[in-house]
């Protein structure tokens, strides 16, 4: 069953990279390999089939994604005449900065989904090209990932940690805060580098590779979420017992680095499996933090990265360029502060 489980794992994180009709089709693609996952470890059944379609957040998100979608291609015209507006007052670097830090902030209040969801319509019409487009998306996937688990409303993740400690509503803004809101000022600073003078289309009111929004590809890019989400279930309960045998005993900081796998696997299933009351502070602190920020890498390790990678086309190959990176300098910059300076 291992052996079975590590070449699955080696597929989803290797195949989307160098297989362009993968990398085209990445749910699918993640579907099949939760199935297999499941297959491999055995826990494919009824219980499991209607455990994920009962499961009320996945018709959430999708519901959020498709009303949300709609209601920019109703309204995207308008949508880039008012940046267009705003941006005539204050320079595009102040606006991409304010942009990152209010959603990494408020996607506590107002939940990731809704948070990735204004992010990417709005940088899908602010006049940067493809590249730097491209970055500020990520830089504020991470700050939204970051910002999202404050709160037990703000993603799946802090809601089953609060539940799952017993703990109080501000709990892990208590415990975290200190961590993350520092975090997110990093990265609206590193989202000002994005929108420098040579990275700003100059053709006129709209950025030239702007698409118009339809109906059909709302449609399609909510169905797209839907199995993505459905992926996700398949792959955290597939590989559940061997995270259950081999990895929530282990110290933590080799759990910290182990938990990069939340890059390819649900952060909320592996919070699940390893967050136990019995731990101190310290511990959660180190695999909560070592969730998050590698939720952040890949396309598949958060809701936030699916949703605006398909907004924006974003492949699996432009997104580790940036988010690989950018996550592991953040893993070491809070090793260090965890570990050693709070220690």
């Amino acid at each position: 069953m291992l052996a079975g489980l590590i070449i699955v794992l080696l597929l989803v994180l290797t195949l989307p990279f160098f297989v362009k009709p993968i990398e085209r089709n990445l749910e699918p693609f993640l579907f099949v390999m939760g199935l297999a996952a499941t297959l491999i470890s055995g826990v494919l059944n009824k219980g499991l089939i209607s455990h994920i379609l009962t499961n009320h957040l996945m018709y959430l998100i999708t519901g959020a994604v498709l009303i949300f979608g709609l209601l920019f291609s109703f309204f995207q015209n308008q949508m880039h005449i008012w940046i267009k507006k705003v941006l005539e007052h204050i320079p595009l670097k102040v606006f991409v900065f304010l942009l990152v830090g209010i959603l990494g902030l408020f996607s506590s209040v107002i939940t990731a989904i809704i948070s990735a969801l204004i992010l990417a319509e709005v940088v899908n019409a602010l006049p940067l090209k493809r590249q730097a487009k491209i970055s500020t998306t990520i830089i504020g996937c991470f700050a939204i990932g970051l910002g999202a688990a404050l709160t037990p409303i703000g993603e799946p993740l802090s809601t089953i940690v609060v539940s799952r400690l017993g703990e109080q509503f501000f709990y892990l803004l208590k415990l975290l805060g200190l961590f993350i809101i520092p975090g997110i000022a990093a990265l609206s600073l590193l989202s000002v580098f994005t929108a420098r003078s040579k990275d700003i289309e100059q053709c006129g009111a709209e950025p030239a590779d702007l698409e118009d929004e339809t109906i059909g590809g709302v449609l399609l890019r909510a169905g797209k979420i839907f199995l993505f989400i459905m992926a996700l279930e398949l792959l955290g309960s597939g590989f559940k017992p061997v995270i259950d045998a081999y990895i929530i005993n282990l110290d933590g900081r080799l759990l910290y680095w182990i938990n990069m796998i939340s890059a390819v696997l649900d952060n909320a299933t592996l919070a699940a499996a390893e967050i136990s009351p019995a731990m101190s502070g310290l511990q959660i602190e180190a695999i909560l933090m070592g969730l998050l920020i590698s939720g952040g890498m890949l396309i598949p390790g958060n809701i936030p990265n699916i949703i605006s990678a398909g907004k924006l086309k974003i492949t699996s190959s432009e997104w580790a360029k940036l988010g690989v990176p950018l996550g592991l300098i953040l893993l070491v910059i809070y090793f260090i502060t965890i570990f050693v300076i709070l220690a």
